[in-house]
């Protein structure tokens, strides 16, 4: 897929194609203007249509031929007036020269070019034009009136190129190239107001509802964008309210008939069938008390107090080894310091451990031996869960912690369990991740600032 250009960059080309445009739109209505008022005149055209037209005979003497420009030029100027002198002296004389210039004769031989005029108070001559040019056969003088055709359209062309090439290319250039280094600054400075709506943005957290962009001091043209992302968002805190009170509703409606169900199955007489049954139930109990976690978590902050983490973990792995045998493990318990205090929610907390002993116990492959193990290092206090089982692949040790997700599509589990610890631990500030065991398996490390006091352990 392309990439998108980038704000300035396309306001950077267009502004240079808009000021090309008016620079040649201005060169050409300047050049048409010139012409339609007769402005154009060119003072040396009626001396190179004579030169064009100028030959001389067999016997020396000086003559014109009648050119297409020449039967034009005396249409335009019917009082057409030349003097044309070659080196030897020979003349050839039209129209009604002025007196003024009739008498002039060899008397500017040595003059290239001139322009002649006459002016006293109100009186006033025409001027003529005096130019040395190449007729072919040697050089030649034309004094003639100085003004000339209307510009023909082949030098009205050359004109409007020159101009081009001598005025609209430089400024073109000159402000193409303010344009190219204000266009970055202007829309840098016209974005600026945007930096809050970034940093809100960026600070926008899936678990935290209510959070909006700030609409003040946004341009009118992005405003819309800021509006249809708040009202997102405010569909989505919508959508999400929703879900939570679907997962409460549900998870204490399937408390009764659960109970009711483990009930029945323990008055059952005792076989392999009731003992699959009453796990499938215990696994059901165990979904219920996650949505109900889940639903508390949302709603209020942990209470947190002094607690041990040992003694925590002791109660845990006792409550749970029953279950552990029962599934074919042995439950160790391993505290290598003691005591190791933690400000925490205790009921929170022993969730975490009941949820990590579960989990081993459910995909640790049924032997082997199911170990919870505590320790200080360095200023944190820390609870390992390993098992001996089959491990979690790299790839997929971040993601066992997102919510619903599965290594195998048809797993038993829901997925929730591991979200629950990662957003409990998080609450205490802490951190937890998924490791590879000593021996083989998988490894859960839940890590917990030490209480205020609390000696420090090696890490």
């Amino acid at each position: 897929m392309k990439p998108a250009s980038s704000l300035r960059g396309r306001l950077l080309w267009r502004m240079l194609g808009l000021q090309c445009l008016l620079l040649t739109a201005f060169g050409v209505l300047v050049a048409l203007s010139l012409h339609a008022a007769n402005v154009a005149m060119d003072e040396d055209n009626a001396v190179e249509v004579l030169q064009a037209a100028l030959q001389r005979d067999a016997a020396g003497r000086l003559s014109l031929r009648d050119t297409a420009d020449l039967r034009e030029l005396r249409e335009e100027i019917p009082r057409l007036w030349y003097v044309i002198r070659d080196e030897d002296g020979r003349e050839l004389r039209h129209g009604p020269v002025p007196a003024e210039f009739a008498g002039i004769g060899g008397a500017l031989d040595q003059v290239s070019q001139a322009r002649l005029g006459y002016l006293f108070g109100d009186d006033r001559i025409a001027g003529a034009r005096l130019k040395r040019v190449d007729a072919g056969f040697g050089p030649v003088r034309i004094l003639t009136t100085e003004k000339g055709r209307v510009m023909s359209a082949s030098r009205l062309m050359w004109m409007t190129l020159s101009l081009f090439a001598t005025l609209i290319l430089p400024l073109l250039a000159v402000m193409a190239l303010v344009t190219a280094i204000a266009t970055p600054k202007v829309v840098r400075w016209s974005l600026r107001s945007l930096e809050p709506v970034i940093a809100q943005a960026r600070a926008l957290d899936v678990e935290r509802r209510g959070a909006r962009l700030p609409e003040a001091g946004v341009p009118d043209e992005v405003r819309p964008l800021v509006s249809a992302v708040n009202g997102a968002l405010a569909r989505y805190d919508e959508g999400f309210e929703r879900r939570r009170r679907f997962l409460a509703d549900a998870a204490h409606e399937l408390r009764t008939p659960i109970a009711i169900l483990s009930a029945r199955l323990e008055a059952m007489p005792a076989s392999a069938e009731r003992e699959r049954l009453l796990q499938d139930v215990a696994r059901m109990s165990v979904l219920a008390e996650h949505l109900l976690d889940l639903q508390r978590l949302d709603r209020t902050e942990p209470q947190l107090e002094p607690l041990e983490l040992g003694e925590l973990g002791q109660r845990v792995a006792a409550d749970l080894a029953p279950l552990a045998i029962a599934a074919g493990y042995e439950l160790a318990f391993d505290a290598q310091a003691l005591p190791v205090p933690v400000n925490g929610d205790a009921l929170a907390l022993e969730r975490v451990l009941v949820n990590l002993v579960q989990n081993a116990i459910e995909y640790g492959g049924n032997r082997g031996t199911v170990t919870i193990r505590v320790a200080i290092e360095g200023s944190d206090g820390v609870v390992e869960v390993c098992d001996e089982g089959p491990g979690i692949p790299p790839a997929h040790r971040e993601r066992v912690f997102e919510r619903f997700f599965r290594l195998q599509p048809h797993e038993r589990g829901a997925g929730v369990g591991l979200n629950l610890v990662r957003d409990i631990v998080r609450l205490h500030r802490g951190a937890v991740e998924a490791t590879d065991a000593p021996g083989g398996g998988a490894c859960f490390r839940v890590s917990l600032p030490l209480a205020a006091g609390a000696p420090r352990g090696e890490r």
